[in-house]
């Protein structure tokens, strides 16, 4: 199914980095954006640039900085993920840029946020999610914290959290005229995603003992089990119902819902579960569980998951023409944008500057 794209004609100046800014200005692109990506001259793309106009900009050189200037002063949005103070030495901070666009929203992307004793310092995904509390959620009891790749940090508290304050400042400045400037922490926006969490602690439903709760395994109705052939399901049966029906799949009898909400139960149960879960296949438990409410279901590698009927009939995984897939947003995605020169001439050709034509850009 085509949709029209929701951010058609939004102009997005992206500083190219790693991690969640682009990933965040990706989904913009993949929305309809028009997203002009400045990059260091020779630099590699790194992963997450596509449907982008890329131009190689040398920030230290006078033509190259106008030229980064006249796309600001056309521009809707500015994202960055430069550590504090980068921007304002380069003359490119949010005061100068402000006062040549005063509609401009100026998005600032790093790790720690762009105040506090460790704002300048360095970090990862690992060390922005151990910080905020959601690494040490990720444990089995007894066992050590187990970091989700980079999805939690730089992705979910980290580009999610800065496409949504894009898109709530935007609409703002669509009531005000004016613009804003953006601080946005991936330690900030992993922290908010544990907010469930707090309040289920605040109330006595979550324990700071790793691994003993409902949601973070502790529970053996809400888990991942091998299989006979080595693979694994996921378990997550967690109401009364599903629960019952999940035990008609594994064969087991139904009295085992007695006072399984009841931690004292869940050693036993869990060596019932797994036990009858070692009898078949993944594939067979899953051919067993698909048509009913047991929320049983496969664990499946990057490689199988673009064949699962359901995320076929979503087409939310097209094929990259390298052998692999890529991830979509299934609304507004474009194959590629306009060249830079091309892209830039647009914006600048009804505005207050004209474009300063560079070589560089593809």
């Amino acid at each position: 199914m085509k949709y029209p794209a929701p951010l058609a004609g939004l102009r997005v100046v992206e500083f190219l980095g790693l991690g969640p800014a682009p990933f965040g200005c990706m989904m913009l692109a993949d929305l309809g954006a028009e997203v002009l990506t400045l990059r260091r001259p020779g630099s590699e793309l790194p992963a997450l640039v596509r449907n982008r106009s890329t131009l190689e900009v040398d920030l230290k050189n006078e033509d190259s900085i106008r030229q980064v200037r006249e796309a600001i002063a056309s521009a809707d949005v500015l994202v960055e993920g430069f550590r504090p103070g980068v921007m304002e030495r380069l003359g490119l901070g949010p005061a100068e840029m402000s006062a040549v666009n005063e509609r401009l929203v100026y998005a600032r992307m790093t790790g720690w946020g762009q105040s506090g004793p460790l704002a300048s310092t360095a970090g990862h995904d690992i060390n922005y999610i151990a910080l905020s509390g959601a690494l040490h959620s990720a444990t089995r009891r007894g066992g050590t914290p187990m970091p989700p790749a980079n999805l939690l940090g730089d992705f979910g508290g980290g580009a999610m959290y800065l496409v949504t304050a894009v898109l709530a400042a935007v609409y703002e400045r669509d009531r005000t005229g004016l613009g804003s400037v953006l601080d946005i922490g991936i330690l900030d926006g992993t922290t908010y995603l544990t907010s469930m969490l707090h309040e289920y602690r605040s109330t006595g439903r979550w324990s700071d003992e790793p691994g003993t709760n409902r949601l973070d395994t502790g529970a053996p109705y809400y888990d991942v089990y091998p299989c006979a052939d080595g693979k694994f399901v996921a378990i997550g049966a967690l109401e009364d119902p599903f629960f019952a029906v999940l035990l008609e799949v594994l064969g087991l009898e139904p009295e085992l819902a007695n006072g399984r909400h009841d931690p004292s139960s869940w050693p036993a149960l869990r060596e019932r579960i797994a036990a009858a879960v070692l009898l078949r296949t993944r594939d067979e438990w899953a051919e067993l569980a698909e048509p009913t409410d047991a929320c049983l279901t496969p664990v499946l590698g990057l490689d199988e998951a673009a064949s699962h009927p359901q995320v076929r009939d979503r087409e939310i995984l097209v094929e990259d023409g390298r052998g692999g897939w890529t991830p979509r947003v299934p609304l507004g995605y474009r194959e590629s944008g306009p060249s830079a020169q091309d892209l830039l001439r647009s914006w600048t050709s009804d505005s207050r500057v004209p474009v300063t034509p560079d070589a560089a850009g593809r």
